[in-house]
């Protein structure tokens, strides 16, 4: 999915500071980091000064056959080399810190991040998933946010750590010959160029990366879990044509990338050369024609000078890449806080916790659309008294669905009310409504994992026994103590590893452990074998005993004993009432008995 970004917000300095407010708790770490960003800057240029001064001092100067200089000279040389020794060993101590300071900076922010999207990808309404391929929001939760961690490890803070270090060399340079420093900086202005152009380059690539990256991952999680659609219908080919279609897009895009590393690197060598050059031919030039005395003292200076170069570069080589990562740590983070600001989620929440409902619903009136004014729920009414069952029928696209996702409020409707036991089901906290509501539906999701793990839902204060004792109600406890492990068989992605009755009577089984005050039944026969049906009839008659329950049945034959029959069609009410009262009426529930009758008799 291509999300084009406009280059303006990459230097979005308050999506910056945002970025940066995730680093607020761990401020003495992100201070830390810039102190040793800065003492590494100082310490940078102090060995090549030191050489420069061993050079100028004690291996130039003096006179020629005094014993006794020779002998201050070797010891003052064996002084200052463990001088270099020691700042060498302080700088290498100071850079693993800063690294490591800087890693663990980053990856802290984005642990937080992560769990933050995470949070906020449980709250949205569903209509966002309706809407958003799952691949993406993947993309978002772990490719993008570990972009942004490359702020904090490769990009920002190693940036100033960088332009510290450029600082406080060239301040070195000036100081020692300025002449000296601007002749070895005539080749900067095309180092800048290539560097900008650089920049642009792979700024550019790396948007296509990442794009072609959300693309990869949304068709492969799509096409992995629709696998049995694709070789179902024999389409192999023309998936892994498509596949083949965004992996190049993905691959060319990385190439471009690559083809302005290889150009920019070697221009970069190239410019240290003609610098290095242009140092020796001047300095040597004035060497010849300089007195004894600052001849020796220009020597110092151009092996300074070479070292302070070839410092110099060291940085200015990765900045611009660096710089690169920061724009891609922005661009990722643009794409992470749309994710944290989409306000699509139910906002109208009330504070009433009940206990437990006594299970009345009414629907007033009630409108409502996935999107726009395109309702497919119109100005529905009813109620079910508490121990009720009511049975909701109609064709596909009918609406029945739409109805359940309702009443626990998935989605929020247009026009109307809906009341549990005469309230609004806005002035209930959803957590509180939701548990009171059980949800049984035809595909039944099971995750990765055991089956006590997707029965209790990983809720570790469900004891083990009030499992058994709800498996053994169902009709499951044997079945599942023959399994290997018994009640922790890994059921694998989806509940691959057992039957669609299996998966639906483990979900029947869910329902009963949680004790919801209304059951929610959405065609839980529909695509299941006749021995299977049985056994899941008489889970059903377990679970709605006592309780107030909706079913919304495909076949009509499982829903005779309901206490009201809601007859739905295009989004609206044609008939409610029993089983014997809409049959006598010869109407619209008449004629949809009359054709499933007719239908299994053929």
């Amino acid at each position: 999915m291509s999300e084009p970004i406009a280059k303006k917000k990459i230097f979005d300095f308050t999506q910056l500071r945002r970025v940066l407010s995730y680093a607020a708790p761990y401020k003495k770490w992100f201070y830390g980091s810039i102190v040793l960003s800065i003492f590494l800057a100082i310490l940078s240029p102090i060995r090549p000064f030191l050489i420069q001064y061993t050079v100028n001092h004690y291996i130039r100067g003096g006179t020629p056959g005094d014993s006794s200089f020779r002998e201050r000279m070797i010891s003052l040389i064996i002084y200052i080399t463990v001088i270099q020794i020691g700042i060498l060993l302080i700088e290498t101590l100071f850079r693993f810190l800063f690294s490591f300071l800087t890693a663990w900076l980053g990856q802290t922010v984005v642990k937080d991040l992560r769990i933050a999207v995470y949070k906020k990808i449980l709250s949205l309404n569903l209509s966002q998933y309706d809407k958003t391929p799952i691949g993406t929001l993947t993309t978002r939760t772990i490719n993008d946010i570990e972009a942004i961690n490359d702020i904090f490890s490769e990009g920002l803070i190693p940036i100033v750590s960088d332009l510290l270090s450029i600082v406080s060399i060239l301040l070195f340079m000036f100081v020692d010959n300025w002449q000296l420093t601007l002749i070895c900086l005539v080749p900067f202005p095309i180092l800048l160029l290539s560097t900008y152009v650089f920049k642009e380059a792979v700024n550019k690539s790396f948007i296509r990366v990442r794009n072609a990256v959300a693309a990869l991952n949304a068709f492969v999680q799509e096409h992995i879990t629709g696998m049995q659609v694709v070789q179902a219908f024999a389409s192999e080919d023309q998936e892994y044509k498509r596949f083949r279609k965004i992996n190049s897009e993905h691959r060319n895009a990385n190439i471009r990338a690559i083809f302005a590393y290889s150009v920019f690197f070697p221009i970069v060598e190239i410019v240290l050369a003609v610098s290095t050059g242009l140092l020796v031919w001047w300095g040597a030039g004035l060497v010849l024609h300089l007195p004894p005395e600052k001849a020796a003292r220009l020597t110092g200076e151009i092996i300074a000078f070479f070292l302070y170069l070839n410092l110099l570069f060291r940085p200015l080589r990765l900045i611009a890449d660096k710089f690169n990562t920061l724009q891609m740590g922005m661009v990722a983070s643009e794409r992470v806080f749309r994710v944290l600001d989409n306000q699509d989620r139910i906002t109208v929440e009330g504070t009433y916790a009940p206990g437990r409902l006594a299970g009345k619903i009414e629907f007033d009136h009630v409108w409502f659309a996935y999107m726009d004014d395109r309702y497919v729920l119109k100005n529905i009414s009813f109620q079910v008294q508490p121990g009720e069952t009511l049975a909701i029928v109609g064709h596909t696209g009918s609406g029945k669905t739409s109805i359940i996702s309702i009443l626990n409020r998935l989605y929020a409707i247009q026009r109307g009310q809906i009341r549990l036991d005469d309230r609004p089901v806005e002035s209930y906290k959803l957590d509180a409504l939701r548990a009171s509501i059980g949800v049984v539906l035809q595909d039944v999701f099971l995750f990765s994992g055991s089956i006590l793990e997707n029965i209790t839902l990983r809720n570790e204060e469900i004891p083990f026994e009030k499992v058994v004792q709800a498996a053994k109600l169902i009709g499951m406890h044997d079945f599942i103590m023959e399994l290997p492990g018994g009640y922790n068989y890994n059921v694998m992605e989806r509940g691959s590893t057992l039957s669609l009755g299996q998966r639906q009577l483990l979900s029947f089984i869910r329902a009963l452990l949680f004790d919801p005050s209304i059951l929610i039944l959405d065609e839980a026969t529909s695509s299941v074998d006749t021995g299977s049906e049985l056994l899941i009839q008489e889970a059903i008659a377990k679970l709605i005993a006592d309780r107030t329950s909706i079913v919304i049945a495909h076949r009509l034959s499982t829903i005779r004993k309901a206490s009201k029959i809601l007859v739905l069609d295009k989004g609206e009410i044609k008939e409610m009432g029993t089983h014997e009262e809409l049959m006598n009426k010869q109407g619209f529930y008449f004629k949809l008995h009359q054709l499933q009758f007719e239908e299994k008799v053929g």
